[in-house]
């Protein structure tokens, strides 16, 4: 990813816009064919003597253009006819863009592509639900991974369209009126360049394409972010349940042996971070002076590499968290039995209404019979069984079933099957 963002390709870029506007020109007979000819087997730049004529003249497209024209010769006049700067910098910035988010595509299918194995591996395997951090009711780890596919699939289809948006051209002249370019030119460029012309332009790509587009990143930072920051409270000591992987001569504390924190998590939520300021960056990149100003564009210089390198390695690095995972399936079954069952209070005071019991009647004895297992440590199902009012209304082998875990478990693969479809209806027959 870095490679999209270096000075060479900047130029490199710049220089493949200006190529396919005079090849254009050249086709539709504004420019000798033979300037062309001359110009595409000449072209090319100096990065130092670029920077050496812009500490003159404090302008790097025209500092281009000339080291571009030193090479080319007196045929270079024929270059840059009737564009201006924003016509390459927004033209060339929609290609880095476009070459970045298809690597970042790529990243998010790898990571697609983890969650779906890991959500089918622990598709059965079952663990603790929690709200507000408190025990709540049975799930499966897979299921967990299931809705953190289901989410990045969701963020994958967001950026696409962001990606699309942002992947236009514009060589429409100054302030955008083709005076001196004929739309024709622009409409060629962009065919050439695997870009779409924008409708229409002021003298710059409009700036919400960009705004949607980084913010597109900071959705996904923010989904990664989420995953991450469960990860970390199942490593937790008192929790225990899911871990990073520890690598063998790994140090977790300079002061603590014994330590093993969750620094990758830790570190892309950190991250995260920064992709959701610079998407604030990039919406106050849109209300411009008039046709445009330049305001934009140090932001974009920043936000632009940055962004992207921080999203791509995001992607790369919590690919490789979730693939090594490290999972511990029989704490999961022990943190389950923590409350002496009392993860089975709803299926009680269903069966209680059911029969007739009202709804606030079934709630006190159930809380009652709940509160006093969390009080002593009891079992929850046995202080129900000797529970008059309860079995009043209850047979002793009910309140059994309703202590049954598969009951809460048994539509898990109804959603798997919504979740990956026919990919899941192979998995089971498999």
């Amino acid at each position: 990813m870095g490679a999209v963002w270096t000075e060479e390709k900047k130029y490199r870029t710049w220089l493949q816009v200006e190529l396919a506007a005079c090849e254009a020109m050249a086709e539709q007979g504004l420019i000798p064919r033979e300037a062309y000819e001359v110009i595409r087997e000449k072209a090319d730049f100096s990065i130092d003597r670029i920077h050496e004529i812009e500490r003159e003249v404090r302008h790097d497209v025209i500092a281009f253009l000339t080291s571009v024209g030193e090479f080319v010769g007196p045929e270079s006049r024929y270059i840059h006819l009737g564009m201006t700067s924003s016509d390459v910098l927004d033209t060339a910035l929609a290609l880095q863009l476009k070459e970045a988010g298809e690597l970042l595509l790529a990243g998010i299918d790898r990571l697609l592509a983890v969650l779906r194995d890991k959500a089918h591996e622990y598709r059965d395997c079952p663990m603790i639900g929690r709200s507000h951090g408190i025990h709540a009711e049975p799930i499966t780890f897979g299921l967990k991974l299931a809705i953190w596919y289901d989410e990045v699939k969701r963020q994958r289809r967001r950026f696409l369209l962001a990606l699309e948006d942002v992947s236009v051209g514009n060589i429409s002249g100054a302030v955008g009126t083709f005076a001196n370019i004929p739309p024709a030119i622009e409409e060629a460029v962009c065919r050439k360049l695997g870009l779409r012309p924008a409708p229409a332009s002021s003298q710059i790509i409009q700036r919400d394409r960009h705004a949607a587009f980084f913010t597109a990143l900071a959705l996904l930072a923010g989904s990664i972010e989420k995953f991450a920051t469960e990860i970390r409270h199942l490593q937790r000591t008192e929790v225990g349940e899911a871990e990073e992987f520890f690598h063998a001569g790994q140090k977790g504390s300079s002061a603590m042996p014994h330590k093993r924190n969750p620094i990758l998590s830790e570190n892309l939520c950190g991250l995260a971070r920064l992709v959701r300021a610079n998407s604030l960056a990039a919406m106050e990149n849109m209300p411009l002076w008039h046709e445009r100003d330049i305001s934009h564009s140090s932001v974009e210089r920043v936000i632009a590499p940055d962004s992207t390198i921080l999203v791509d390695f995001m992607l790369h690095r919590f690919s490789g968290v979730i693939g090594k995972l490290v999972v511990y399936p029989e704490k999961m079954a022990r943190n389950l039995e923590l409350t002496g069952g009392t993860i089975y209070s709803q299926g009680v005071l269903l069966a209680l209404a059911r029969r007739g019991v009202s709804r606030e009647q079934a709630y006190r004895w159930v809380q009652r019979n709940a509160m006093h297992a969390f009080e002593t440590g009891s079992s929850f199902k046995e202080n129900l069984l000797r529970d008059q009012e309860v079995m009043a209304v209850l047979r002793p082998e009910e309140v059994e079933e309703i202590f049954n875990l598969k009951h809460h478990l048994r539509q898990v693969p109804v959603i798997f099957r919504r979740v990956f479809g026919a990919e899941e209806n192979s998995h089971d027959q498999g």
